[in-house]
């Protein structure tokens, strides 16, 4: 397998260089110039003290590639943590990112679609359509992007709807009833309005078998829409309004039995051998693993010239409701015993809605570029405030004589009577014909509200000494306030424990039932200061010291007791960078190495120790990152292109050295494009990519042992072969996705034996028909 990736590298890099190092290749010029909005204006890549990967439309279209998770595996520097719901998903890059099932909790890593910061990288994980690229900003930066940005930018642009009437129909189809519809029309209303409509409709039944019911399950049903109007008020003022409104029906993501649990040795579903069995594909449960997302977004950005200044104004709501359904036992058979856990399987089966709102207001404004003193400075403001409920329905827990404690609690403070003797609480147990067996169910419903609102200044600027270097400079002073209420209720007649279920009571009077309130406000200044070289032809280093930040948090979540109360102290990071950049006709490339250091890490904490996998949110002390990192794009030929970058990475605890969880020291994507003219003015159309991930770590930190947090190396090849008619009219795609049938899982959950296997584990097929008009 290794020889295989070695081999493949080693063919890519042979013709990088073949075509990419001689002078006769870098003079035809066939590559366009490369923009991004990486420093909130429209720049050649070449020229931004950034280190920043770029997919554009080009690039997105052709890799097929329909969500968030996907098109992260072409980033090297970008890892996708898949949970139960898109809400306890995340991003990191470099090694940073927060994996948090906390309701006050925020990532490092910014998403920001269409100038609008998203308040959970959940929000994004939907189906995206219409991109007219990503870019993905490594290491701080807040002086330029609004909020939490203390480890990175993930930057999505969506396409405008533009001066000429245009729009197509997509219809994509996979294997296992999987299909994908798509349709935009675009173009001018009036001189001076212009209006796009793209609706997106997809499907798949799923490819996990659930044999309790025979039912196929990981499956999704999604549909979407998104109108932009864009209206120049003026010669100098422009109007953008985008709605938008997604809904989702995922019954995904299960977690896999994918090591011996010893649950149900009897059932179909049980894995092969005593390893890690990566072609398990087979569930055994009596409730579904389900997710629910409905998300509306408006925004308004106006653009307006002020002398040779430019003004910019995004004010933008978000609403997002995300209900989430979990089989949390893993077994069809938990719950049927009269026996007491956890000598026998115990149910545990969660239900949790919970809704976001978000308001953003940013206002910029940016100096006029070609200037020895370049500038952009601005406010942002943001506030967002949830609420969440969660029910969980679990068996009994009497493993350690907690049903007398529960009943003896019960007297003495619900009903009132004078503390109880070992023979009273026998006799009220015997006289209710109370019992706390696998089948008795008890539940508690947890009632959680928190608020952030943040408001912050920032600038950024540059002043040319000569020609050739630039000192850049940049600051930002933020203010963050947050506050939670959470509240649990025991639903069960006697206030009985149940496994994951906290009792009313506890010795003492010490209510588990909670009613808990905080609040917590920080502030900080952060910065950049570098400076940048040209030199030659289209040829760029540059050097920075950046600073970022991360706000205050909270541990609220279902579970959460007095010992939680106090918040989680914010994340600041220091990082050095250090890039080269060479831009020409034939391509792209760019270097870039970096040191990050961050304290106070906020980080998941999972606690078993009560018979259940509990996951908490804490400060996981001070980490980090350093590594070197490659993006490339070379073009031969105006008919072949090579692409792709990599990324060598150690990030791991300051103190004790334990590596940091999916972070993979190596990841890098290679991919091509070949484009071969016929006779008919039509094109043939051959395109591949192979991406590798080394091993990561999905645990805490400090759990480096190899079973079962370390997650096994994979390769990914992927390819497509297309049909174009004459000025691209209509296309026909052959898509091959994972063509090696390489397995590998994306996430350990917990309790040993608990993993996320993706759809991309197995090799499939599709077909993609597109017009264009």
């Amino acid at each position: 397998m290794r020889l295989k990736r070695g081999m493949t590298l080693a063919m890519v890099i042979a013709g990088v260089w073949q075509f990419g190092a001689t002078e006769e290749v870098s003079a035809q010029g066939v590559i366009e110039e490369i923009t991004v909005t990486a420093q909130k204006r429209e720049e050649n890549i070449g020229d931004v003290p950034v280190a920043v990967s770029v997919l554009g439309r080009e690039q997105i279209d052709t890799s097929f590639a329909s969500n968030l998770e996907e098109l992260q595996a072409l980033v090297p520097s970008v890892s996708f943590r898949t949970g139960n719901t898109t809400r306890n998903s995340a991003l990191t890059v470099r090694g940073i990112g927060t994996i948090s099932f906390s309701v006050a909790a925020e990532p490092s890593v910014s998403t920001v679609v269409d100038g609008v910061v998203l308040g959970r990288s959940g929000q994004a994980f939907g189906d995206l359509y219409d991109l007219e690229r990503v870019e993905v900003l490594r290491g701080p930066q807040g002086t330029l992007f609004g909020k939490n940005a203390s480890a990175g930018v993930v930057n999505i642009t969506t396409q405008r709807p533009g001066d000429e009437f245009n729009g197509y129909l997509s219809a994509r189809f996979y294997e296992d009833n999987e299909y994908q519809l798509r349709g935009r029309i675009a173009g001018p209303l009036t001189d001076e309005l212009r209006a796009s409509l793209t609706v997106v409709d997809t499907a798949f039944d799923g490819y996990i078998t659930n044999v309790f019911n025979n039912e196929t399950v990981q499956g999704y049903d999604k549909q979407g829409v998104r109108m932009m109007l864009e209206y120049d008020v003026s010669d100098t003022t422009q109007v953008l309004f985008i709605a938008e409104d997604y809904s989702a029906d995922n019954d995904c993501c299960a977690d896999l039995e994918a090591r011996p649990s010893g649950r149900n040795p009897d059932s179909e579903a049980v894995p092969s051998g005593n390893g890690l069995d990566l072609d398990q594909r087979l569930v055994d449960h009596d409730f579904e693993t389900r997710t629910l997302d409905d998300s509306t977004s408006f925004s308004v950005q106006i653009t307006s010239d002020i002398g040779d200044h430019t003004l910019t104004s995004i004010t933008a709501t978000r609403s997002w409701d995300n209900t989430e359904f979990r089989e949390g036992d893993f077994t069809s058979i938990a719950g049927d015993s009269t026996e007491p856990v956890f000598g026998v399987p115990f149910q545990l089966h969660d239900i949790g809605p919970q809704e976001w709102r978000q308001f953003s207001q940013e206002i910029r404004l940016a100096s006029p570029t070609g200037e020895d003193f370049e500038y952009q400075v601005g406010f942002f403001y943001w506030n967002q405030e949830s609420e969440r409920n969660f029910t969980r329905d679990a068996s009994c827990q009497n493993n350690n004589g907690q049903l007398d404690a529960a009943i003896a609690n019960h007297i003495e403070f619900t009903l009132g009577q004078p503390t109880p003797t070992t023979q009273e609480v026998a006799d009220f147990i015997a006289a209710n014909g109370i019992t706390c067996n696998a089948n008795d169910i008890v539940a508690a419903t947890g009632f959680m509200e928190t608020e952030f609102e943040n408001y912050a200044v920032f600038g950024q600027g540059s002043y040319a000494f000569n020609d050739n270097f630039r000192l850049i400079g940049g600051l930002r002073y933020t203010s963050d306030d947050v506050s939670y209420s959470h509240n649990r209720r025991n639903l069960d007649e006697f206030g009985r424990r149940g496994v994951g279920v906290r009792p009313r009571f506890s010795d003492g009077n010490n209510q588990f039932d909670t009613n808990l309130s905080g609040s917590t406000d920080e502030t900080n200044v952060s910065g950049r200061i570098g400076g940048q070289f040209t030199f030659g032809e289209g040829s760029m280093i540059y050097a920075t010291y950046s600073t970022g930040y991360k706000g205050p948090a909270f541990n609220v979540f279902y579970n959460m007791d007095p010992d939680d109360i106090n918040p989680i102290e914010a994340e600041e990071s220091d990082t050095i960078e250090i890039g080269y950049k060479l831009t020409a006709g034939w391509g792209l490339i760019s270097l870039a190495a970096y040191s990050m250091e961050i304290e106070n890490f906020q980080a998941n904490d999972f606690d078993a120790s009560d018979g259940t996998t509990i996951t908490g949110f804490t400060n996981g002390g001070d980490v980090e990152t350093s590594g070197f990192e490659i993006d490339f794009l070379i073009a031969p030929s105006e008919f072949l292109r090579f692409y792709g970058g990599m990324a060598f990475s150690d990030s791991e605890a300051k103190v004790s050295g334990d590596p940091l969880p999916f972070a993979p020291d190596t990841k890098y994507s290679l991919g091509g494009q070949w484009d071969f003219p016929l006779a008919n003015g039509g094109r043939l159309q051959l395109n591949g990519n192979y991406v590798y991930t080394d091993e990561i770590l999905s645990g805490n930190i400090g759990q480096t042992d190899e079973n079962p947090f370390l997650l096994p190396d994979y390769g990914i090849l992927n390819a497509s072969f297309g049909y174009y008619t004459p000025d691209d009219k209509l296309s026909v795609t052959l898509i091959g996705k994972n063509l090696t049938d390489e397995s590998y899982a994306t996430t350990f959950s917990g309790d040993g034996f608990r993993y996320q296997i993706p759809r991309g584990a197995d090799r499939y097929w599709g077909v993609d028909f597109r017009v264009n008009f």
